[in-house]
């Protein structure tokens, strides 16, 4: 790769990492639900009238909408807003590369080899001591509910590589148009509408810029930015730069927001991390035949040197 476009894949992940402590700061202006619904009618809206008409078919672009955007964004936002440490969210939430390997085993047939699964059980075992960490210091619960972000996540990325749309960010930005009605039925109901009311009222600056860059920073120019590397390299050399994301994450959580990173937690990052390179980019033993030009999605694993495209994010 170009030294520059060696800059831009970790710009990306810069800013795909310091999201998650856009997010914390959010979720002090917003209830997660609607922070959530915002976040995707910002970044649909005007982009959705400037990508072109979908490349995928609607129940494709609804299966992901309501897997990734209703259920991955709306239990980490969640998670987040119940206690979930933004670095600690950046780094459990790539866990959804093994739920991603283990949901393709059973809906495409790839079916995983020796080094694959190895890779597996590294990550969940660093998921066991953060969980353990987080258990001993913060709510269990709200670690439970990114983590089953984590799992609808890999809902959504088998539900990609069966759309395999040919224009990644095409098909985000579509996506995009989905969550934003569930995810605003679902703050009335459960967060109620006199809470939406007032942080709507109370919207500042600082409110605006936070739906500023998870819209159009993190989702607008982050998607559109690795697919533009993707279209130009393989995705063996593009993907490991997503590898960068929880570093950057726990990292600007350190700084920004004084989170500590304990021992257990360092460890849990060395075992996540590891697993997850082995879980991604190992080859599996059975691969499904999806298409010409298909297109991977955000963490979903792809073998070394393969046509597949990684689009990982927050």
């Amino acid at each position: 790769m170009r030294p520059v476009h060696i800059a831009l894949a970790v710009l990306v992940a810069a800013v795909w990492g310091v999201n998650f402590v856009v997010i914390e700061i959010g979720l002090g202006h917003f209830p997660p639900l609607l922070l959530s619904a915002l976040r995707f009618l910002v970044a649909a809206l005007p982009a959705v009238f400037l990508v072109g008409r979908p490349v995928v078919g609607w129940k494709w672009i609804i299966g992901v909408g309501l897997a990734l955007g209703v259920a991955k964004f709306g239990l980490l936002f969640t998670g987040m807003a119940h206690g979930m440490p933004a670095g600690l969210s950046s780094l459990v939430l790539q866990v959804q590369a093994v739920f991603t390997a283990v949901f393709a085993a059973f809906a495409l047939g790839e079916r995983p080899g020796r080094l694959r699964l190895a890779g597996m059980a590294v990550a969940l075992a660093g998921i066991v001591v953060a969980g353990v960490d987080q258990g001993a210091s913060g709510p269990l619960p709200a670690f439970l509910l990114v983590v089953a972000a984590a799992a609808c996540w890999g809902v959504s990325n088998v539900l990609t590589r069966k759309a395999a749309p040919k224009d990644a960010l095409n098909f985000m930005v579509w996506v995009c148009t989905v969550p934003v009605l569930p995810l605003l039925v679902l703050s009335l109901l459960l967060e109620g509408p006199e809470e939406d009311l007032a942080a709507l009222r109370g919207l500042d600056w600082s409110g605006l810029g936070v739906l500023g860059y998870v819209a159009w920073v993190s989702t607008v120019f982050g998607f559109g930015a690795w697919g533009y590397l993707l279209r130009r390299y393989p995705a063996s050399s593009v993907a490991p730069f997503s590898l960068l994301v929880p570093a950057f994450g726990m990292t600007a959580a350190a700084l920004f927001l004084d989170e500590q990173i304990s021992g257990p937690r360092w460890a849990a990052a060395v075992l996540l991390v590891t697993g997850v390179a082995l879980t991604s980019f190992a080859p599996a033993a059975r691969a499904s035949v999806v298409g010409p030009g298909a297109r991977g999605v955000p963490g979903l694993p792809v073998a070394a040197g393969s046509g597949g495209r990684r689009l990982p994010g927050a």
